[in-house]
């Protein structure tokens, strides 16, 4: 143990900003007061232990020659460039997503701007010179992205947090939504503590005209080796006057996604966590099947909405080959009868719109599998919202 916190004080002391700063004071107590902190960390809902002595194991698989060649694209990504064309036309029915890669994406909802996750760095690491690299490009200049009512963070990693991309958005006018203790960082990097909501689970925000309520997920934090769960994670529901939103951050499949969706859905679009998963870590990280169980039980069993899968195909995080997160969502939702939307990295669409992105684009650039790619069938159109008229009780759908 001393030699652990011998080499935990050297990193920290010549640690790079990226590594950002622990609560403390009185956003410490408030941290302490947290029915979610005990005995020094943060709880999950329903406990998820942390990668451990299997990550050995895992080594060995992930810098494997033959697995490395499946778990990147053979060609280049085709992203959207987008334009702002692309993004000066108002949405047509109030709601618009933009997925800019991994858990990014610009929401545009009922007059707002919100940006989950923002990433535009080369590198998920806080090193310039090493840690995942980017596979694809971002789909266009964080300066062409215009103005941004409120950026949420869903919890401190460097694949949803990213030093250059907030130090740049610190000198603009948004507001920063984020769980509690994840303020700490923002503000080490920049950011005045008067444009921090700063949430517990169940805590809402209003920003303008739509409310932003932190909500549970089962996952782990820290951006170093001491502050380990001394900063809170997060999926969030979004609110405006007319539609509802959900980005599920990182979790692992957890029976809360059910009390989500009952107090705060049913959802136009749910962003949902689906790639990065392991045997190695399967409370953590939601496999495709789980996303798609996820969906289903934040929209009252029904298949509802439209899902879009995030947190893949822009860095290489796990073994598993770089197109079956996109894969197997496409198969999941086919079983339950769910609408998926598949935009490519930068393609704006509306979820309320009569067609989506729904072409599996990556098998154009994908290292092709033994026995070629499934027939893909038609996409199942959505069923529609439930009115006031509407009180019967919802159709149930196997979650598989």
């Amino acid at each position: 143990m001393t030699g652990s916190r011998s080499l935990s004080s050297g990193l920290r002391a010549l640690r790079p900003a990226a590594f950002g700063a622990d609560p403390s004071g009185e956003r410490m107590e408030r941290i302490r007061r947290s029915p979610n902190y005990a005995d020094g960390v943060f709880r999950n809902p329903e406990g998820a232990p942390r990668p451990d002595g299997a990550m050995l194991e895992f080594a060995r698989s992930f810098f494997r020659k033959e697995e490395r060649v499946r778990r990147a694209p053979a060609g280049t990504v085709p992203v959207h460039a987008t334009t702002l064309a692309d993004l000066a036309r108002p949405p047509a029915d109030g709601l618009r997503l933009t997925w800019m890669g991994h858990s990014s994406v610009l929401a545009e909802i009922d007059g707002h701007r919100v940006l989950f996750d923002p990433v535009w760095g080369e590198r998920c690491s806080p090193f310039a010179f090493a840690g995942p690299k980017r596979l694809h490009p971002v789909p266009l200049p964080l300066e062409a992205l215009g103005p941004v009512d409120v950026v949420v963070i869903s919890h401190d990693h460097y694949d949803h947090l990213d030093l250059p991309t907030i130090k740049a958005l610190a000198g603009t006018d948004t507001v920063f939504a984020v769980p509690l203790g994840v303020g700490a960082h923002l503000e080490h990097w920049g950011v005045s503590p008067d444009r921090l909501r700063e949430l517990d689970w169940h805590e809402t925000t209003k920003v303008g005209g739509i409310s932003l309520t932190a909500t549970p997920a089962r996952h782990f934090c820290g951006r170093g080796l001491r502050n380990t769960q001394h900063t809170l994670w997060a999926s969030w529901a979004v609110a405006g006057d007319e539609h509802r939103i959900y980005h599920s951050g990182d979790t692992g499949y957890f029976a809360g996604f059910a009390d989500i969706g009952a107090e705060h859905g049913p959802f136009d679009a749910t962003m949902i966590q689906i790639g990065a998963y392991s045997e190695f870590w399967p409370d953590i990280h939601m496999t495709p099947e789980e996303g798609m169980r996820a969906h289903l039980d934040l929209q009252g069993g029904r298949p509802s909405g439209v899902m879009m899968p995030i947190h893949w195909a822009t860095f290489n995080l796990a073994a598993h080959p770089w197109a079956e997160p996109g894969e197997g969502t496409v198969t999941a939702a086919r079983a339950v009868g769910a609408r998926i939307a598949l935009p490519r990295p930068g393609e704006p669409f509306e979820p309320t719109a009569e067609t989506v992105p729904t072409e599996p684009w990556w098998r154009g650039v994908a290292v092709v599998p033994e026995g070629g790619w499934p027939a893909v069938e038609e996409t199942v159109r959505d069923t529609p919202r439930d009115t006031k008229e509407d009180t019967g009780d919802p159709e149930t759908v196997p979650a598989g």
